[in-house]
């Protein structure tokens, strides 16, 4: 079995060797000795014809925030870009990102390193990028990821809907099942194919290393060459306030890293220095809890039959009705619907299942870590639970039951939560008046 020090030993060097461009996608180039890796970005035909040098800057980021999932099998200390431009300054930027976005892979992984050798970044060119936006941009692009979040934010949006197209990476049923029953028709979905290179799994299968990378950051990105390409101003995420909190008791460790205020904020400060701020990144929901998403989002019923987040059923589009994930979801609902709505959604009553026990503990428990999945913080779900028992009188599901027994006091409220850590647009804020 290889170790974070062994490959390190054995492969010196991650080279980012360049990209290229086709008139309906993009592909990369990197390599680890002589291992070459070339994932590729399928879009929409002709829209990449004759690209200007502001799109082709765009893509070369694009592979910055691709090359920590190819980085990560093998972790060489020296990653060498010779596919473009990157400051002192982006450097760190880019240190950054991947150390704090790598935390549950270095936790997962018993790996012990600092921020400072994980890795050194070295450009062939280290000048300042001058590139600049020659559009005009407006309207909203919306990153749809086939969740409750998503569906909210295209709700709040309706108001817009005639300047607002949607964004889906690698569109499937639950994708593309959201966005129609939003009233999105197909010209106003930018859907792209992103494929991982073949060679990354080999890799893995020979035992080298696996885990969890910050892909937010390629959402955030690619997002941006897309609202770029299509004459975009707002792109319009759904990453909550709940997102900044930590998996791991005593650490900073986030499985949702590249959805945190933190990163957002980053994130707007290299478009500002590095792009071109007239495309503006903001999440709708940051100042929301999951809490008061899931009581808006249970508003919509003609979503229940089409949205799925389970990422282990993502493939058949459907709930697994095993993971965490899952038992988050059907928990942070049960406070809004009643139990056969909810087992007409995930197929079971999960509250009912004995073996989900450590999961749910997990997910409610602060000296017990939280799931690495994409979920609330423990002081919402506990407030979904109370409520939920309340609803339901004393005919309780057993896990349910057994909480409620162990922790009868009434939680605080969460309706009135407001995060004014955000950059929402002024105009918008009106929306989210619940």
């Amino acid at each position: 079995m290889y170790t974070f020090e062994s490959l390190r030993e054995l492969h010196k060097e991650f080279i980012y060797h360049g990209y290229d461009i086709t008139d309906d996608g993009f592909s990369f180039h990197f390599s680890i000795d002589d291992f070459h890796f070339y994932p590729f970005w399928k879009c929409e035909e002709g829209l990449l014809k004759n690209p200007t040098d502001f799109a082709r800057y765009i893509i070369f980021n694009i592979g910055m925030a691709e090359l920590v999932s190819y980085w990560k099998c093998a972790c060489p200390k020296k990653v060498i870009v010779k596919a473009g431009t990157l400051t002192k300054e982006q450097c760190l930027w880019w240190k950054k990102l991947y150390f704090n976005g790598l935390g549950e892979f270095f936790y997962k992984n018993n790996i012990t390193t600092d921020i400072e050798n994980f890795m050194d970044i070295i450009p062939d060119n280290s000048e300042k990028p001058l590139f600049k936006s020659e559009k005009q941009h407006d309207g909203f692009l919306i990153p749809i990821g086939g969740g409750k979040d998503s569906v909210v934010t295209a709700e709040l949006l309706s108001p817009y809907r005639d300047k607002t197209k949607c964004y889906i990476i690698n569109p499937r049923g639950a994708t593309l099942g959201c966005a129609e029953t939003a009233g999105f028709e197909s010209d106003d979905i930018v859907g792209v194919r992103r494929t991982i290179d073949k060679e990354l799994l080999s890799r893995n299968a020979d035992g080298y290393l696996n885990g969890h990378t910050p892909f937010s950051a390629v959402v955030a990105f690619s997002s941006y060459l897309f609202a770029y390409l299509k004459g975009i101003k707002y792109i319009a995420l759904s990453n909550e306030s709940s997102a900044n909190e930590s998996n791991v008791q005593g650490t900073e460790i986030n499985h949702q890293y590249s959805k945190s205020t933190e990163f957002e904020r980053d994130f707007r400060s290299y478009v500002e220095n590095y792009l071109d701020d007239s495309i503006q990144y903001f999440s709708m929901l940051r100042c929301w809890s999951e809490w008061q998403i899931a009581k808006k989002f249970v508003q919509y019923p003609k979503y229940f039959s089409v949205f799925q987040s389970c990422n282990l059923g993502s493939k058949t589009d459907i709930w697994c009705g095993k993971c965490a994930k899952c038992l988050y979801v059907y928990i942070i609902l049960s406070a809004f619907l009643d139990d056969k709505t909810l087992v007409d959604i995930f197929g079971l009553d999960m509250l009912s299942v004995a073996d989900f026990r450590p999961m749910f503990e997990g997910l409610i428990y602060d000296d017990v870590d939280k799931p690495f999945e994409c979920v609330g913080t423990k002081e919402e779900i506990r407030l979904a639970l109370y409520t939920a028992a309340k609803t339901r009188g004393d005919n309780l599901p057993l896990l349910l039951k057994e909480y409620i027994d162990k922790n009868p006091e009434e939680p605080p409220t969460l309706d009135d939560y407001y995060d004014a850590d955000n950059f929402i647009p002024e105009e918008l804020k009106p929306l989210l008046k619940i």
